[in-house]
């Protein structure tokens, strides 16, 4: 067994009320001094089936240069395929941990892929109050189903119709930012790794916590990829840090929380930014989210793209591997 598991020190703890010291964040992390109170964060909202594709191509375009993260209505993915991913993620993470153990992330594998709790190198020895599940949804080339829980069984068919539905918000975000840089609609997701893109799954559990004003559920990061497709359920936790504060991002049920990842920030050469955010724990509920990472193949090329780079803008990015660039991420190596 790779730790034990955040979900099993919850069930041995919140009884008690108290918080295992390694859990316990330095006073400037805390949620409960940091997080700004009684105010959610408005975060773009997007119609995407508005007709009027210029302006949702200026709202993309101004939420990626201003925040880093935006919210889409209307996507076309129906409610009942993300009701049906809910459904079955959160099933597998109430099964008892020795059937969870079956699907574990190998030990010393170089994948993320996974049922897992560490994820990268930790800061301080503090630990994050997560429990979490890696594999690969697309393409089929990279799909290995020995990391996909067989129970419930429909878990497979709802991932499968899930990203059945994601294939058309993915080409329209990118069709979006590539269009808001002055590029070619085909540009951007080409130079992000075209049609061998990964998608990654990803489902966070976040069990209940005995001191949540205490504990980070995730560490304040952006992420690695080009662009996150985020569902959460309906538990309060995503946090975004915009004008020096941290602030609870407001939840809108059924809308894709859209982050702007590190590729993107390098590929627009500083123009997008990828968007700091953390977790925040809840003492009653769990809170479960489904991100999807769309991530360049390890050994594809990422650097600012060259139409975007002039004497005036000369590159601020190194163009590295992204398989490179993810490790030295993960293992808190310097770029």
């Amino acid at each position: 067994m790779e730790l034990e598991k955040v979900q099993d020190i919850a069930s041995a703890v919140l009884s008690s009320g108290t918080l295992p010291a390694q859990f316990i964040r330095q006073e400037t992390e805390q949620p409960g001094i940091t997080t700004v109170k009684g105010q959610t964060l408005a975060v773009p909202v997007i119609d995407f089936s508005n007709p009027d594709q210029h302006s949702v191509i200026q709202a993309i375009d101004d939420a990626s240069r201003h925040w880093g993260m935006f919210q889409i209505i209307n996507h076309d993915i129906p409610n009942e395929a993300i009701a049906h991913l809910q459904a079955v993620g959160k099933e597998f993470f109430e099964l008892p941990t020795e059937e969870k153990e079956v699907y574990a992330k190998p030990p010393g594998s170089k994948s993320v892929e996974g049922y897992g709790t560490k994820l990268q190198k930790e800061v301080g020895g503090k630990k994050d109050w997560v429990d979490h599940l890696f594999h690969i949804i697309w393409p089929p080339s990279a799909i290995n189903f020995k990391f996909w829980p067989q129970k419930p069984p429909s878990y497979r068919a709802a991932n499968e119709e899930y990203r059945k539905h994601l294939h058309g918000v993915v080409d329209k975000l990118f069709r979006s930012l590539s269009l808001g840089l002055g590029l070619e609609e085909h540009e951007l997701k080409q130079s992000s790794g075209g049609d061998d893109l990964v998608y990654l799954m990803k489902i966070n559990y976040y069990p209940p916590c005995p001191r949540p004003d205490l504990a980070l559920g995730v560490a304040p990061h952006t992420d690695m990829s080009v662009i996150t497709i985020l569902v959460p359920n309906d538990v309060q936790g995503l946090q975004a840090f915009k004008d020096g504060h941290w602030y609870d991002v407001n939840y809108i049920p059924n809308a894709l929380v859209i982050h702007i990842g590190d590729q993107i920030e390098i590929l627009s050469n500083g123009k997008y930014k990828s968007v700091l955010h953390r977790t925040t724990v809840n003492k009653e509920k769990a809170r479960i989210s489904w991100p999807v990472f769309l991530e360049p193949p390890a050994e594809f090329e990422v650097g600012p793209h060259p139409k975007l780079v002039d004497e005036d803008n000369p590159p601020k990015f190194k163009t590295k591997k992204y398989g490179e660039y993810a490790y030295c991420k993960l293992n808190k190596i310097p770029q």
